[in-house]
């Protein structure tokens, strides 16, 4: 069993059995092929929450400091996550990010481009419709409820949530950059829709 599965196993008994977490939509996440999983950050339990209660493995950016210390550097290669240098658009992450997809593999995104400090959904960036339209991967939106407020002064325990949307696609090209903000925030849009259904 890798270092992947084992963790999941793990996150499961966390999530699943201690959390009680409340998932609804993995019905929509394709049995094979290639798909981009775009979903809102509010906490950092976020990417292994997002992968956790679906079959297909996930791969991720992290910033470029995690990988500074060897053991959390290989953590994060073993967790199938890959350097992304924040605050400029860094070339080798998104041919990472394509290769992934063009592999057949999922690729998991959080369109705002950071955490969100309040809990409440930030503006998207374009990244998610530049890798979109360059891949023709299908997106799964994906919202994240109550994850911040885990071992929080608020709930300590607090039941979290998932909704797993259906695909979404986009056409445009990769030189409009109107279409991509815009379909970038469609995204965005989607998630607060399913965000909605469960609060």
């Amino acid at each position: 069993m890798t270092f992947y599965k084992i963790f999941k196993v793990l996150c499961r008994f966390w999530f699943g059995t201690i959390l009680r977490t409340k998932i609804i939509g993995t019905e929509n996440i394709p049995k094979e092929g290639a798909f981009i999983l775009a979903a809102n950050h509010v906490s950092n339990w976020d990417p292994p929450f997002l992968g956790t209660f679906i079959a297909r493995e996930v791969c991720y950016m992290g910033k470029e400091e995690l990988f500074k210390n060897p053991i959390m550097a290989w953590i994060c290669r073993a967790l199938h996550v890959f350097p992304v240098k924040r605050g400029a658009a860094d070339k080798t992450a998104i041919k990472t990010a394509i290769k992934i997809l063009k592999d057949g593999k999922c690729f998991g995104i959080f369109p705002e481009g950071t955490r969100s400090k309040t809990g409440k959904l930030g503006k998207a960036e374009s990244g998610v419709s530049l890798i979109a339209a360059m891949t023709k991967a299908p997106i799964i939106p994906a919202a994240i409820i109550n994850t911040e407020k885990i071992f929080s002064k608020e709930k300590f325990l607090p039941r979290p949530a998932v909704v797993y949307g259906k695909p979404m696609k986009f056409s445009g090209s990769t030189k409009d950059k109107e279409a991509m903000a815009n379909f970038a925030q469609e995204i965005m849009n989607e998630i607060a829709k399913l965000k909605a259904s469960v609060n």
